[in-house]
């Protein structure tokens, strides 16, 4: 089994054990003292949420009261790929409730504070690709 790398700066900051026993990548915002850290799945594979349908988002996720997702809107996807990844705190959200190939797809479209987007795309290059191609189209 690996564990996932998390990096401030390139220097490692550890990970946190979710609920299954597995662990969930965390990553802080670089220079940073008491930044919220941001999950990363250990790879995007591993992301085999819903891709459609009705999905609703557990409090500690979403606290809005608008918690409820229909994942064949695109602007309610949207919505929904934006909370899971800013508001999760364990890999286990985010396999439960993302998709890689959907993340993919949307990559490019969602507003994410920099801090999150550094953590991902400095996790998953592809991801960086995806937004530098779109931007040059």
């Amino acid at each position: 089994m690996s564990y996932p790398q998390v990096h401030d700066q390139g220097r490692p900051l550890g990970s946190r054990m979710c609920h299954d026993g597995r662990m969930a990548a965390i990553e802080r915002p670089a220079g940073t003292r008491y930044a919220r850290p941001y999950a990363t799945p250990d790879r995007l594979d591993l992301l085999t949420g819903p891709v459609s349908g009705i999905v609703r988002l557990p409090r500690h996720l979403d606290w809005s009261g608008n918690a409820e997702y229909d994942l064949d809107s695109p602007g309610r996807i949207v919505d929904l790929y934006r909370t899971v990844i800013i508001e999760a705190v364990t890999s286990e959200d985010l396999h439960t409730f993302l998709d890689a190939r959907t993340l993919r797809q949307l990559w490019a479209l969602l507003w994410l504070p920099d801090a999150v987007r550094q953590a991902w795309e400095s996790r998953f290059p592809d991801l960086a690709q995806i937004r530098r191609l779109s931007a040059a189209a």
